[in-house]
Parts: C-alpha cells; structure tokens; sequence
C-alpha cells in the first residue's frame, strides 16, 4: 500500500506484516528493559513534546537511552512505530454506550464526535498520520465498528449505512486537518458544533425519508 508517509513505496501496514514468534538473532541478544509497549509509549510522547516532522528514529532512541538499532528488534521501521502509536492513541478515545444505556443515538454520535476532536486536539499528529496509513489497528477497529452501531440505530436504510459512515469518518478526520499538507488547525467551536448538526440532520432526513410512505 502507499502512503503518504512512504510515497513511491508499497508497504505492508504493521498490522498485516508477520513477525516470527522468535528473532532471529539469540532473544538474549536483545536489549533489555524494552518492549514494543514501552517504545510506542515513548513514541507517543515524543509525538506530543516534538511533533511529526521532527519524530526520527534517533531521537526515540536518545529518548530510551538506547542505541537506534536496539529498537529494530521490535519494529522493522519507523512507519510501523508511527502506526503503532496511532493505533495507541486512538485507544484513548472514549466509545459510546450502547444502546442500553438510553441515550439516542444522535447524544451518543455526538460524544463519539467531540471526544474524537479532543484527541485530535491533544495528539496533533492523530490527523496526518489517520491519512497516511490504514487505521486498522485493534483500537481503530473498536472505533470503527462503534461508529457502525451508531448508524445500525439511527434507522439509515442498509444502502445508506455505507455513505453515512464515509461522511461520518471524513467529517472526523477533517476536524484536524486543513487543506495544507495536512496541518493542524482547530476550528472554532461554534462551527464545529453547526457542521456536526448538520452533519447529524442530513443522517436524521434520510433515516425518516425511508420510514414516510
């Protein structure tokens, strides 16, 4: 797959890739005191502290107290490390309740909506990176598949569900980036708020479109 992160290059995203149950090189061999959840942790810092453009490789591992090459033991490269950290950072992001819980389904798409912005907000990184890879990851997923009931509950008809969830997702995805490059920007709340009703009413014409006779 290419991306933006990779241009000119297919990849396989880390989630797809195998990797042996054992290096190939002695386990003994491998620097100790790291694993995979320390460096994405320490990635996801750095992230924040430094932003994207200034993420390499050599400063996670100055960051660790490791040598570069240590961390290869884990990843095979740095876009799989970025992958990694994104998918951890979306695990941060509160899912809806469901639908036991009471609450219609537009209260619940608009906490997944503003909860989502706030990450964005808090990770800016979050945005460019949802662009330039599959968000395939577990907590992506879990994400994604929230979203999918949301939308089972709002009353679409089964051939609307696909183009309310695209809308859906570009309208979060939008929320962190602006038409340069990818770059960050937080939209004034009111307007926010205005798009996401917008956003929500188009779903709720549609859904009773298809109950009226």
């Amino acid at each position: 797959m290419v991306t933006e992160a990779d241009p000119g290059e297919a990849r396989t995203s880390v989630w797809l890739a195998a990797r042996p149950v054992t290096p190939a090189r002695r386990r003994s061999e491998a620097p100790s005191g790291l694993d995979r959840d320390r460096i994405t942790a320490a990635t996801v810092r750095l992230l924040d502290a430094e932003g994207l453009a200034r993420f390499s490789m050599r400063r996670l591992a100055a960051e660790l107290g490791v040598t570069a090459m240590s961390l290869y033991w884990y990843v095979d490269t740095k876009h799989d490390l970025l992958e990694l950290a994104l998918d951890s950072a979306l695990g941060q992001q509160r899912l809806p309740s469901g639908p036991s819980a009471g609450e219609a389904w537009t209260v619940r798409l608009r906490a997944l909506a503003c909860g989502y912005r706030r990450l964005v907000a808090e990770h800016p990184w979050v945005a460019p990176l949802s662009v330039a890879y599959p968000n395939i990851g577990p907590h992506a997923r879990a994400l994604d598949a929230a979203l999918r009931r949301l939308l089972d509950a709002s009353g679409l008809a089964d051939t609307c569900r696909t183009g309310a969830h695209l809308a859906v997702s570009q309208f979060l995805n939008g929320c962190g980036l602006n038409g340069c490059g990818g770059t960050v920007r937080r939209a004034p709340e009111a307007d926010f708020a205005v798009a996401l009703d917008v956003l929500i009413a188009g779903i709720e014409a549609k859904a009773a479109a298809r109950r009226t006779p």
